[in-house]
């Protein structure tokens, strides 16, 4: 089985990346890209579907593990009865190959070592033929259909029971480095290369990336690393992020809340782009930008929620079958059906992205206003209408606020790109549209009676989106309307400190009920205590969120405060995102990133 969401650490080369866990296996690897078909899925089923293990053998007395400062570089120390030994973990950054290295270092006594590689490709359905090699370098080469990996290093290699597994003992002072090379079938395999130079030029490679931080709070260190976890999840050739590395990790164990988040959403957009640019990284802010322009390009009604990481617009839902899920959680999926959905938000997030992208002085692509005209166009035909809303439910549509919320940015961040930054638009049409959707939510999404926002009209349950209203600029943070809905959060989201987006039990989202608490909507949370004056409150959330990161400073979506172990896919873009935001907010004392300062 499995170990725990929270024992695992990322490893990547910003085309796709790997899980590594504490016990020294590679349980989760998709090649080329991070939407591959995995080589390696024993997260979500066993070892025999696929997983590359290496550590001692026999019993372990401690094990400790760390990021080498400001690196994606691992390092996982094994303390045994006979010496400790350290297994170094990376990817390097490389256009040209995807590739693992390994390498493990004695430092005290010798350890005796397994290594035990299970090849399985297209999600652990397929075992491949193996092959041993040795041209002067011990190695496998493991084929089946269109791809190959090639396992290259100095320990002798056998076949046992469609594994490969080798033992060796490692020495103090010894190094001992493993290469994985992935390669198309019909190619020949790659020249090998030095791993320890690779590994120079990795550590060397990401101190110099995270060096670019302008952020110089309190939380440095939790920022910087939220900062490598952001990179890490981008697909460099084209400047996507994706929202996570994994598939199926489940929102409750034994539960069927089990989502593919291996895609680029629309609605990390804002975020997204005031976290790289409140940061320092103005060229990875430009890239993003420029993948949004070409995924959303075309019609108006063409608009998805999500994309591939090349702006793929074809992301069908399948089950696998083969595979039981993490800790029995079934089923496991893999493409999102989500985004034949109709969310009417992401066309205010996509809207505030390009406004604070003129605000912090990015250059316009020459295309970008037309593209937001035909946006605007259609948003103006389909506001009105009910839909899936921001949790992508998979029951009945609804006139959810935080849907009309964002259709007000929509045209909100318009008239403010018209008025401040002098691009051409019915501004007169867009202001009354503005004003109108202020008026209805006022009206409709408000209910008296528990003097708070609701989750849809007519609805009496509240739900952590609403949170965004001031974030935006809606509603003023102090607005009696506003501390009410603060309020009723409170009282029917809030567990142990942590905040849930919805009352799952409502059956609102026509899945059954259960999961964790939304580590992004307690992030929030803590923006409007910062706003409304409740400093002390903000800063103790913030704290408690730090302290449900795991060892090596990773956050799932979301946090079982029960169970005590973190949920949802992992590590995920929107936890990081939040939590770098929120570090600046409570740093600078101003108003929250997402906020849209005027000139």
């Amino acid at each position: 089985m499995a170990l725990p969401i929270e024992d695992y650490a990322l490893i990547g080369d910003c085309e796709t990346a790997a899980l590594v866990g504490k016990d020294g296996s590679i349980d989760w690897l998709c090649l080329p890209r991070f939407d591959s078909p995995a080589c390696f899925a024993a997260l979500l089923g066993r070892p025999e579907h696929g997983r590359w293990r290496i550590a001692p053998v026999g019993d372990i007395r401690h094990t400790k593990r760390q990021y080498r400062n400001d690196t994606l570089v691992l390092e996982t120390t094994f303390e045994t009865d006979t010496g400790t030994a350290t297994l170094i973990d990376f990817m390097p950054i490389s256009r040209r190959r995807s590739r693992v290295v390994r390498i493990v270092t004695g430092h005290r006594g010798t350890v005796k070592m397994r290594t035990e590689f299970v090849a399985r490709f297209d999600y652990g359905s397929i075992t491949p033929w193996v092959r041993h090699e040795s041209n002067g370098i011990e190695g496998v080469r493991a084929t089946a259909g269109p791809e190959t990996l090639h396992l290259r290093t100095g320990v002798a290699l056998r076949g046992e029971d469609w594994a490969t597994v080798g033992e060796f003992d490692v020495r103090e002072g010894e190094s001992i480095p493993f290469e994985l090379n992935w390669h198309p079938s019909h190619e020949d395999p790659p020249p090998p290369f030095d791993c320890f130079q690779s590994l120079d030029h990795v550590t060397a490679w990401w101190r110099e990336w995270a060096s670019r931080c302008t952020y110089q709070g309190k939380w440095r260190d939790a920022v910087v690393r939220s900062l490598i976890t952001l990179k890490s999840l981008t697909y460099a050739p084209t400047g996507g992020i994706v929202a996570a590395a994994t598939t199926s990790l489940p929102e409750q164990i034994g539960g069927e809340r089990n989502w593919d988040y291996r895609y680029c959403w629309l609605r990390d957009a804002t975020f997204t782009l005031s976290a790289l640019l409140r940061s320092g990284y103005t060229q990875e802010a430009l890239a993003w930008r420029r993948w949004l322009l070409r995924a959303i390009a075309g019609k108006g009604s063409d608009l998805q929620i999500m994309y591939g990481v090349a702006g793929e617009r074809r992301l069908p839902e399948t089950e696998l079958p083969w595979l039981p899920g993490y800790e029995e959680s079934y089923p496991v999926r893999i493409g999102n059906g989500a985004h034949r959905q109709s969310q009417i938000d992401v066309f205010g997030e996509v809207l505030d992205c390009l406004h604070l992208g003129r605000h912090y002085g990015l250059r316009a692509a020459s295309d970008e206003w037309p593209i937001e005209r035909e946006l605007l166009h259609r948003l103006e035909q389909v506001w009105r209408e009910p839909d899936e809303g921001i949790w992508e439910i998979r029951g009945a549509r609804r006139h959810f606020t935080h849907s009309r919320l964002m259709a007000w940015v929509a045209f909100d961040r318009a008239v403010k790109d018209v008025e401040y930054h002098g691009v051409r638009g019915p501004v007169q049409r867009w202001r009354r549209l503005r004003d109108e959707l202020h008026a209805e939510i006022c009206d409709r999404g408000f209910n008296s009676h528990r003097n708070s926002f609701v989750q849809f009209y007519g609805a009496e349950e509240v739900d952590a989106s609403l949170l965004m209203m001031t974030e935006v600029g809606f509603l003023p943070a102090d607005d009696p309307r506003m501390t009410g809905t603060v309020a009723a959060i409170e009282r029917d989201l809030l567990r142990d400190g942590l905040v849930d987006r919805y009352r799952t039990e409502t059956g609102v989202d026509g899945l059954p009920k259960g999961e964790g608490a939304f580590l992004l909507c307690t992030f929030w949370l803590a923006d409007n205590y910062a706003l409304i004056g409740r400093r002390n409150d903000a800063e103790q959330i913030f704290e408690n969120l730090l302290a449900i990161r795991n060892d090596v400073g990773l956050l799932a979506e979301e946090y079982d405060p029960t169970a005590r172990r973190q949920l949802g896919n992992f590590p995920q873009a929107f936890s990081h995102l939040g939590l770098i935001n929120t570090a600046r907010n409570l740093t600078q004392r101003d108003q929250p990133a997402t906020v849209r300062p005027q000139p």
